[in-house]
């Protein structure tokens, strides 16, 4: 999966470029709670609802509650602030 061009479809603003794919992997872990990282790399990996039910054991309301959540956490200005190298 490429982290830089899904982070980028869904961060508003950013000031800054985007730190290395490993980087951002490490940081989106210890940001995101473990399943809205699951379900957020599901979703950008182009997986289904019923493939990401199974995956998590969730209903398909809760993966998108999820989903929204871990979209919103990636436009605060702190988190963006992790996600961004300044070099």
């Amino acid at each position: 999966m490429n982290f830089t061009k899904s982070l980028l479809k869904h961060i508003d603003k950013l000031v800054g470029t985007l730190r290395s794919d490993e980087q951002l992997q490490e940081i989106l872990k210890r940001k995101f709670t473990k399943k809205e990282y699951k379900i957020f790399v599901a979703f950008e990996e182009g997986k289904s609802i019923e493939e990401i039910k199974t995956l998590v054991k969730d209903d398909a309301e809760s993966i998108e509650k999820h989903y929204k959540v871990a979209c919103k956490k990636l436009n605060q200005e702190k988190f963006k602030q992790e996600l961004v190298s300044y070099e």
